[in-house]
């Protein structure tokens, strides 16, 4: 049966979302204000090449407008294939993002259907937009993420950026800040230098997964999206768990006790070792403080100088 489904769109991004994006610098690519004049275009010509019809609003994530489509042989049809069209600024952090789907082959992660990298154009199955686990409990929560690293760390590709070479100019910075504290920039430095040495075989990581990033699905319960992925140990997963939803920890000895909890729950999911991810917390809390100084987002500073102390103690 056909004729009852949703009508073919123009693509657009949203205006609100394009001014937001024309502020970002060049990453790799072309700055934002560059881009945001070709967006459009790029998503018209990515849905022309797949036969693709866009059947509904637009959604946007920080760096990439993502459109619900249906090939357009199946357009009207209720039973149509759900898929998204995925097109992103271009950007270091983004740029392999196709990889790691591609190596995930679905399992625990959102089915890469095709990869035009040129365009910046992903095409993707439809997951449930609308759930994600940040109103999940905590525990429930962090145990559903540590269930997915189960699956998503498999050996990573040869061609995927290792966590020491993402770190290593990160580290150089922090080591000529004045402006920080010697004792943080000494740890951290240090803890990387030995966590490094002792890492292991590079395992595939998402490297940006906390409570957003996953969405509930028809085929599982719950799939990962957005990857920027590295390879590396699996201990450098878990900052992103703490450093979101942590206005939920409470403070003092409240945020202390959360902290290891969240670092207990998640690592007996995933059959990881607690001391070592607590370690490797450390010192993304540190490349976080070198971002929030160089923004000079004292915000963001006080929150990851909170959170480092929280999980020396």
């Amino acid at each position: 049966m056909t004729g009852s489904g949703p009508a073919e769109r123009e693509p657009k991004a949203p205006a609100d979302w394009l001014a937001w994006m024309s502020r970002l610098p060049s990453e790799g690519g072309p700055p934002g204000a560059e881009w945001v004049r070709d967006v459009d275009r790029l998503t018209r010509e990515s849905a022309e090449a797949w036969d693709l019809a866009v059947v509904g609003e637009p959604m946007t994530g920080w760096t990439a407008v993502v459109h619900p489509v249906v090939r357009r042989s199946q357009l009207g049809d209720p039973a149509a294939e759900a898929l998204v069209l995925k097109v992103g600024w271009p950007h270091v952090e983004a740029a392999q993002e196709h990889l790691a789907l591609r190596a995930w082959g679905g399992s625990g992660a959102v089915r890469l259907v095709a990869a035009d990298p040129s365009h910046g154009a992903l095409l993707l199955e439809r997951l449930d937009s609308r759930r994600d686990l940040m109103p999940v409990d905590i525990d429930e929560a962090c145990a559903v993420v540590g269930g997915l690293y189960r699956e998503l760390h498999v050996p990573a590709p040869p061609t995927i950026r290792t966590v020491a070479a993402y770190l290593d100019p990160y580290l150089t910075k922090l080591r000529q800040r004045t402006d920080l504290p010697r004792r943080v920039i000494t740890r951290v430095t240090g803890l990387a230098r030995d966590l490094l040495a002792d890492a292991g075989p590079p395992l595939l990581l998402h490297a940006d997964l906390h409570y957003e990033n996953v969405l509930a699905a028809d085929r599982a319960p719950w799939l990962v999206i957005d990857p920027k992925p590295l390879a590396g140990h699996p201990g450098y997963e878990l900052h992103p768990l703490l450093r979101n939803r942590i206005d939920e920890m409470g403070t003092g000895a409240a945020m202390r006790w959360s902290v290891r909890r969240r670092l207990e729950v998640t690592c007996e999911a995933a059959g990881l070792d607690e001391e070592v991810a607590r370690l490797w917390c450390i010192v993304r809390c540190g490349v976080e403080i070198l971002w929030a100084a160089v923004d000079g987002d004292d915000v963001e500073l006080s929150k990851n100088l909170t959170l480092m102390k929280a999980l020396e103690e």
